[in-house]
């Protein structure tokens, strides 16, 4: 049984451009690539401040569900605190809507709680804020009209239009990695994704908690997607490998350390290793997040792991 006939892969989109110059032409390629490849999904993520050239995750999936017919879009994720949940509700309805279905939405809290002075809101009681944003979105992607009145939000009789294409609504996926998030996520989230820059052996003990606890409600495990998405290098010298990464983490995260502790790197056969065992453990779907020669590690893998 190959490893796509145990868990669904998806691939990076190409949202961050290092030389600071966007190329459409080349995001249409490799988008129309990804999806003849066989891959189940295409994935993008939120960075607004910084040095790093990234797009904007809705602004490019917009793009990207005119370039493609069927491959699943999805953001991984967006700093849900960050923004107005009616706003954020009637935009990725939007987008549901111009992909014919196709998006997978995941938020997350973010990591750095300083970081919200900067969008006039407060960090404190985040978490409630969290989960309030995120059962607004889902009351206005299901009820015409709906009310809330919460800590943070007063809602009365609220409507958008058009509703999600899916139904009841697009999957909510968490991000997170403390217990208490795990915990938030199997109760408010239709999944759970794992963070790139997260170390490999907390995301390992991550995934063992999640089964844990749906075992003990009675849940089956298949019923909740667990994913990961993972930074990789391949190539047969494994030092260049390693010091590409370096230089990618550099660039994105400030920090090339961090590339030893969350990436993969070397052989195919090594990456595979990892990916193979953390398909073991209960892993349902892969973000394959390669950072530079991006069609040539998207052949690479497709073929790799056994797509279509």
């Amino acid at each position: 049984m190959t490893l796509a006939e145990r868990a669904r892969f998806g691939i990076a989109g190409p949202h961050i451009f290092p030389d600071g110059i966007v190329d459409t032409n080349f995001i249409k390629t490799f988008v129309g690539r990804a999806e003849l490849a066989g891959y189940a999904s295409l994935w993008t993520q939120e960075r607004v401040t910084g040095s790093p050239t990234a797009l904007d995750p809705t602004t490019f999936l917009s793009y990207v569900a005119g370039q493609t017919e069927r491959i699943r879009l999805g953001i991984s994720v967006f700093v849900l605190p960050r923004h107005n949940p009616i706003h954020m509700a009637k935009q990725m309805a939007s987008l549901d809507n111009l992909s014919g279905g196709r998006l997978t939405f995941g938020v997350g809290l973010g990591a750095n709680a300083r970081d919200l002075a900067q969008y006039s809101v407060s960090s404190e009681r985040r978490v409630k804020r969290f989960t309030e944003q995120v059962s607004i979105i889902k009351s206005l992607w299901t009820e015409s009209p709906t009310s809330f009145h919460g800590a943070f939000y007063d809602i009365e009789s609220a409507n958008i239009e058009p509703k999600p294409l899916q139904k009841p609504h697009p999957p909510i996926w968490f991000g997170g990695h403390v217990e208490s998030a795990l915990t938030r996520a199997i109760r408010l989230a239709d999944g759970w994704t794992g963070a790139g820059s997260a170390a490999r052996e907390a995301f390992e003990s991550q995934v063992a908690f999640i089964q844990e606890q749906l075992d003990s409600e009675g849940r089956a495990r298949e019923s909740f997607p667990i994913s990961k998405r993972v930074y990789l290098a391949i190539d047969d010298d494994e030092s260049r490998a390693l010091r590409r990464l370096r230089d990618w983490f550099a660039y994105y995260y400030g920090s090339a350390d961090l590339a030893n502790k969350v990436g993969i790197w070397g052989t195919t056969e090594r990456v595979l290793d990892t990916v193979e065992r953390w398909t073991d453990l209960g892993v349902s779907e892969f973000i394959l997040n390669p950072v530079f020669d991006l069609e040539d590690h998207l052949e690479k893998l497709a073929d790799a792991v056994g797509l279509s």
